[in-house]
């Protein structure tokens, strides 16, 4: 029972910051020629170093708009690419990468069967919960709770996340728009280099 009480609060944290603004994918679609140089004209990046926003979620998609603009969510690729924005504008840039499929990835054998582990089971004597919790056990999120699909997305691309947001959990210089919670935060500090290597390529082959 307490185990169900943790998660749920841990969802209503993540939905209490998620705005529940309704976005049109069609003026989206027409704010985002500029994006498209880096994350592609459909949202599926070709570099992994710029993330696949296709199919991640509305929700989740404008919160880290919102908060890339406000700063909350330092990015410097991103500089000056928002900061005139308005709220409605970034809804409508959100529902239409959010109307995207995403494209596949593929992970690597020899990394399959930890990060199968991590992701399934999570990490008991670390206190690591599983990935399955909030992302589904085949990587397509919880979109009305805010919780990105990840199935498909670059491997190296969610690794350098999880490091940030294991930076995060003691240094501001780390991701930290994860909310008071800090699920991703404390979920990340738990993992060995190695432990997000192979999460993140297992992930990535996720259909």
């Amino acid at each position: 029972m307490k185990k169900v009480v943790i998660l749920a609060s841990l969802i209503l944290g993540w939905t209490q910051v998620a705005s529940a603004q309704t976005g049109d994918a069609a003026a989206g679609k027409d704010m985002t020629t500029m994006c498209a140089a880096c994350h592609g004209a459909d949202g599926n990046s070709a570099a992994a170093t710029f993330p696949k926003l296709a199919g991640l979620g509305e929700k989740y998609l404008l919160k880290q708009l919102k908060d890339i603009r406000d700063g909350a969510r330092p990015i410097p690729t991103m500089v000056g690419q928002v900061d005139d924005k308005s709220d409605q504008e970034l809804a409508d840039i959100a529902a239409f990468y959010a109307s995207q499929p995403r494209s596949g990835g593929q992970a690597d054998p020899e990394l399959i069967a930890l990060g199968a582990k991590v992701y399934r089971s999570g990490v008991a004597e670390r206190n690591v919960a599983a990935c399955t919790a909030c992302h589904s056990p085949n990587g397509n999120g919880n979109a009305p709770a805010g919780f990105p699909a990840l199935a498909g997305q670059h491997a190296d691309y969610i690794a350098a996340q999880l490091k940030a947001y294991r930076l995060g959990y003691e240094d501001d210089s780390g991701r930290t728009n994860d909310g008071e919670t800090k699920i991703m935060r404390t979920t990340a500090f738990g993992l060995s280099d190695k432990e997000i290597e192979a999460v993140s390529s297992y992930i990535s082959g996720l259909k």
